[in-house]
C-alpha cells in the first residue's frame, strides 16, 4: 500500500511531472470512474484525491477534456492513494503492478537527471542516426505515463543498457543446434560470427547456429537445454529508442528479446516466433501495395533476415535501412541540450527547410497521411506504425517517410481481394479483419492521435490542429465518396468526439478476462475532444 501524503510539499521537479501524468492518464480512461470525483463550481474544475485535497484541472490538452492545471505540484503518493480508493479489488494486483512501474519510472527519472553530465558528454561524440535515437529515448511518451520505465529493470542496468544513457556494449552469443533453428533466409548476415569469435570451437559450426542474446536476457537462457554459451562478447552495439533494439553499424540495426516489459505489465520485450514471419509478411504487403502507388513518398526499412530456437528469448530480426540521412520522427520533439532551448525539429529544418519548422511539419504530414489514408481506403490496412516506428528520410529528391515494425497492422482480407491482392497468411489470426470500424480505430489512436498530433501540438500547439485538419482533409480530397473515405471521415473530421486507447488499464491495472481485449494494445475504453472540428 502507499502512505497517504500529508501534503505536497517536498517532491522532485520529476516527481510532479511524474504524478500529474498518472493522474491524467487515469482520468483520460476513466479507471474506475475516477471522473466521478471531478467537480465543476464558481471556482473551476478540480478532482478531489483521497487524501480530501483539490486538484485543479484545465483544458488545452488535445487528447482528454481537462488535465492537471499547470501550477499544480503533486505527490505520486497521493496519486496513487486516490487509485487504490477507487479500484476494483479484483485489479489489486494490477494496481500493484501499475504502483511498481511508477516507483520505477521515478527511478529512472532520477537517474537520468543524475548523469545528465555524462549522457551529454557522449552525445557529442555521436552523429547520424543513433544520435537521435537516445536524444528520442528522452522524450516521453505523449499518453503512457510510466513510458520510461522497463519493468524488471533496474536504474543500474537502465544505465548500462538503455538508449537515453547513450552507452555502448557488446552482444552476447549462444549456440543453438541447427535442427532448432529457423533462418530466414537461410543464410546468416556476413558480419555474423562464428564460433571461434565467441570463444566457441570452430568445429561446432557443423552441428549449432550462433544467436545473440542481450546481456540483460543472458541469464533467463543460460540454463535451457542444448544451448552453448560463448565465454566471449562480440560486436560492439549501441540500444537504438526501443531498447531492444541495437546499432550493429550506420545501416544495420539487430532486434533482440528483452526480460523486460514497456507501456504495461502485459507488453513483454520477448520476441514470439511467430512475429517475426508476421512482420516479414506485412513488409511483403506493403512492399506490393506501394509498387502500385509510386507516388506515395514512403520507404520501407527491410525486415526479411530473421531466425529463432522456439523460444521467444532465442529470436532475432535483422533491420536494414535504406541510404540517406535519417531522423526518428521520435526525435523531433527532443531538446538538443544547447543554450538555446533548440528542438531537433529545429535542427532538421535549418538543414532542409531553411529554417522553417511548419513547413518541415507540413511536410511530414502530407507525407504520412497520403500514405496512411491510401492503405485504409484503397487496400484496407491500417498501419500501427506510431511515432517510433517512422522516421525522415533525407536525401536526392524529396523526404520520404520510412516505415518499419510492421507486426501490427489490421488489414482486411476482403479489401485487399478487391484490390487484386492476396491476404497475407498471418501466424497471428487478430491481424486480419473485414470489421472498418476495427480499421478505423487503429488510425485514430495510432495515426491520427500519436503519428500526427502529438508531435504537431508539441512543436507548435497553436496551429497543430489546423495543421493535421488540413492535411488529412487533402489526402481524403482524391476519394470522393468513396465508402470508406466516407468512413473516414465520419470517423475523424466529423467526428463529435475521438477514439481512444485504454492503454493503463489494458496494459496493467485490469486482467485480460476482465476487460476482454484479444490484444492489449487495441483496446478501446475511451474518447476524447476532437481537436480537428473547426480548426
Amino acid at each position: 500500500m502507499i502512505p497517504a501524503a500529508r501534503d505536497h510539499r517536498g517532491a522532485t521537479g520529476g516527481e510532479h511531472y511524474l504524478a500529474a501524468r498518472v493522474l491524467n492518464a487515469l482520468l483520460r480512461e476513466d479507471y474506475a470512474g475516477i471522473s466521478a470525483r471531478v467537480t465543476h463550481d464558481k471556482d473551476g474544475v478540480a478532482i478531489v484525491l483521497a487524501s480530501g485535497r483539490r486538484v485543479g484541472l484545465a483544458a488545452g490538452n488535445p487528447f482528454q477534456d481537462f488535465a492537471t492545471a499547470p501550477y499544480e505540484r503533486l505527490r505520486l503518493a497521493e496519486v496513487l492513494e486516490t487509485l487504490e480508493a477507487v479500484a476494483h479489488p479484483a485489479d489489486a494486483e494490477g494496481v500493484a503492478a501499475f504502483e511498481r512501474e511508477c516507483h520505477e519510472t521515478l527511478a529512472a527519472l532520477e537517474a537520468h537527471h543524475r548523469m545528465r553530465g555524462e549522457v551529454a558528454r557522449r552525445l557529442r561524440r555521436r552523429h547520424g542516426l543513433i544520435r537521435y535515437e537516445s536524444l528520442a529515448a528522452a522524450v516521453d511518451h505523449p499518453l503512457y505515463p510510466t513510458a520510461r520505465c522497463r519493468l524488471g529493470v533496474s536504474p543500474a542496468d537502465l544505465a548500462a543498457y538503455a538508449p537515453e544513457f547513450a552507452p555502448e556494449f557488446r552482444m552476447r552469443w549462444t549456440a543453438a543446434p541447427r535442427e532448432r533453428v529457423t533462418l530466414s533466409p537461410p543464410d546468416l548476415p556476413g558480419w555474423w560470427p562464428a564460433p571461434g569469435d565467441v570463444g566457441l570451437p570452430p568445429g561446432l559450426a557443423r552441428t549449432h547456429v550462433l544467436l545473440p542474446v542481450h546481456p540483460l536476457t543472458e541469464p533467463l537462457v543460460a540454463g535451457l537445454p542444448g544451448l552453448v554459451a560463448g565465454p566471449q562478447p562480440y560486436v560492439t552495439v549501441r540500444p537504438t529508442l526501443s531498447t531492444r533494439t541495437v546499432e550493429v553499424s550506420e545501416r544495420v540495426h539487430l532486434k533482440v528479446p528483452l526480460p523486460a516489459s514497456t507501456l504495461g505489465l502485459r507488453n513483454r520485450r520477448s520476441i514470439k516466433p511467430g512475429t517475426l514471419r508476421d512482420g516479414a509478411l506485412a513488409e511483403s504487403l506493403l512492399r506490393e501495395i506501394l509498387a502500385r502507388e509510386p507516388g506515395l513518398r514512403v520507404c520501407l526499412a527491410g525486415e526479411q533476415t530473421y531466425g529463432h530456437a522456439e523460444h521467444e528469448y532465442l529470436g532475432w530480426l535483422v533491420r536494414d535501412l535504406p541510404v540517406g540521412e535519417i531522423v526518428p520522427v521520435a526525435a523531433l520533439l527532443a531538446p538538443l541540450g544547447d543554450s538555446g532551448g533548440r528542438l531537433v525539429l529545429h535542427e532538421v529544418a535549418e538543414r532542409h527547410h531553411g529554417g522553417d519548422t511548419e513547413a518541415l511539419l507540413r511536410d511530414y504530414l502530407t507525407a504520412l497521411l497520403a500514405w496512411n489514408v491510401t492503405l485504409f481506403v484503397r487496400y484496407g490496412v491500417a498501419l500501427e506504425a506510431h511515432q517510433q516506428n517512422l522516421a525522415l528520410v533525407f536525401g536526392d529528391g524529396p523526404m520520404r517517410l520510412l516505415v518499419k515494425d510492421n507486426d501490427g497492422l489490421l488489414a482486411s482480407p476482403r479489401r485487399l481481394h478487391a484490390a487484386g491482392i492476396e491476404a497475407p497468411g498471418f501466424g497471428d489470426e487478430r491481424m486480419l479483419t473485414d470489421d472498418p470500424y476495427a480499421l478505423a480505430d487503429v488510425f485514430v489512436t495510432i495515426t491520427l492521435h500519436l503519428a500526427a498530433m502529438a508531435v504537431a501540438h508539441g512543436a507548435l500547439p497553436g496551429s497543430a490542429a489546423t495543421l493535421v485538419g488540413r492535411a488529412l482533409t487533402a489526402a481524403l480530397e482524391p476519394y470522393g465518396d468513396d465508402p470508406m473515405a466516407r468512413l473516414l471521415r465520419a470517423r475523424t473530421l466529423e467526428a463529435a468526439r475521438l477514439t481512444g486507447k485504454s492503454m493503463v488499464v489494458a496494459g496493467t491495472l485490469v486482467a485480460k478476462d476482465r476487460t476482454g481485449a484479444r490484444d492489449v494494445n487495441k483496446f478501446y475504453g475511451t474518447t476524447g475532444p476532437n481537436y480537428l472540428r473547426g480548426a
